[in-house]
C-alpha cells in the first residue's frame, strides 16, 4: 500500500483500488482487466454515492450505504464484494 499526495492504492488478487480525494470529492477507483468502476461521494462525507463507470465515467446509480456502492462495483468488474481492496480512508464512506 502507498500513501502519496492523498492518494491510497491497495491491490489484492487481480483488483486495485485507489483512493483520491480531489475536485470536491471523495473518490475510490477500483481497475480489473482494463475495466473500472468508481464510487465517488462528495468531500464533507455526507452525501450519497455515486456509482460511476469510471473517475469521469457516467453515473449508474446513487446509494446511501457503502455496502451496496461496494456490491454494483463488484458486479460492474466481474468479482465477488469480499475481492474488493478497500484502503483505509475509504472505509468511512456511505451515510
Amino acid at each position: 500500500m502507498s500513501d502519496s499526495e492523498g492518494e491510497t492504492e491497495l491491490t489484492a488478487g487481480d483488483v486495485t483500488a485507489s483512493y483520491v480525494e480531489e475536485a470536491g470529492e471523495r473518490r475510490l477507483d477500483f481497475v480489473r482487466e482494463g475495466r473500472t468502476a468508481s464510487i465517488a461521494q462528495n468531500v464533507d462525507g455526507y452525501a450519497m454515492l455515486k456509482v460511476r463507470t469510471g473517475p469521469e465515467g457516467d453515473e449508474l446509480e446513487r446509494y446511501y450505504g457503502f455496502d451496496m456502492a461496494l456490491d454494483h462495483a463488484a458486479e460492474l468488474l466481474g468479482v465477488a464484494v469480499d475481492d474488493l481492496p478497500v484502503p483505509g480512508p475509504a472505509e468511512d464512506m456511505g451515510m
